[in-house]
């Protein structure tokens, strides 16, 4: 690929935002070659888990807007954005932000879209939109209120600051914060207990809880029930029974 290098090991993929020197910003190229990738990656029961992250010390500065612009109508070039952001939405597996360096304005909603972002104590964070007279965008105003509250998401929103990892961290935007150092280390280890679990079921809790503040109760509560009824069926809930009773770990097949 011109933009991504995609690696996989252990059923753990590793996609690499790669232009260092326009900061991983995203062209109309990488937005082809991630969707392109993420599509691929869901229909594949080999994947168990995806870490995204960026080259050279940097996460992704956004989208580029000093590359000529789309080779489409401006609506048609952003729905086709939101189609990537979707694509990511949609994974059935989990995903982790691994982010070092910057995370802005596109990139920032790039993070914030993964299930799980994991920040060096360097990284930096911005809905950097206002202050390029744009609306946020991949996301961002969906994602933005259910990470940290509707009022903080204004926050960062309308002033468009660039926060540190521990603001970060301290307002819930990420997960955790380690040492840069150690930020592969424990980013490959969170990974390699992803990969380890229950594929169906995995996918099932992360589509229940995607959905927790679009539905009732009532109808969460139906959703959990036919989650389980699919796990019985499985060979996966009746061999982290049978490890259980012999004092092994499961060997999770995803079938």
């Amino acid at each position: 690929m011109e933009t991504l290098q995609v690696a996989r090991a252990d059923g753990i993929v590793t996609i690499t935002l790669d232009r260092p020197a326009k900061k991983n910003a995203m062209n109309e190229v990488m937005w082809n070659e991630l969707i392109a990738t993420f599509r691929e990656i869901a229909g594949s029961a080999d994947d168990r888990v995806v870490v995204i992250t960026g080259a050279a010390g940097e996460f992704c500065s956004g989208a580029d807007l000093t590359g000529g612009g789309a080779s489409r109508h401006q609506l048609a070039a952003m729905r086709h954005v939101g189609d990537v952001a979707l694509a990511l939405h949609r994974l059935p597996q989990p995903t982790i932000a691994k982010v070092r360096g910057v995370a802005v304005g596109a990139g920032c909603n790039l993070a914030l879209g993964c299930d799980l972002v994991v920040a060096g104590d360097t990284a930096r964070f911005s809905e950097i939109f206002a202050k390029r007279g744009l609306s946020v965008d991949f996301g961002g105003s969906w994602l933005l209120p259910r990470r940290v509250g509707l009022h903080r998401a204004k926050e960062l929103a309308f002033f468009a600051d660039i926060i540190d990892a521990t603001e970060a961290e301290r307002i819930g935007l990420v997960n955790r914060v380690v040492p840069d150092a150690a930020l592969d280390g424990f980013v490959a280890d969170w990974a390699t207990r992803l990969a380890a679990g229950p594929p169906i079921a995995v996918a099932m809790t992360k589509r229940l809880l995607d959905n927790a503040m679009n539905v009732t109760l009532e109808e969460a509560l139906d959703d959990e029930g036919m989650a389980q009824t699919v796990n019985f069926g499985t060979n996966d809930t009746p061999e982290a029974i049978l490890a259980f009773v012999e004092k092994r770990q499961p060997r999770f097949r995803g079938r």
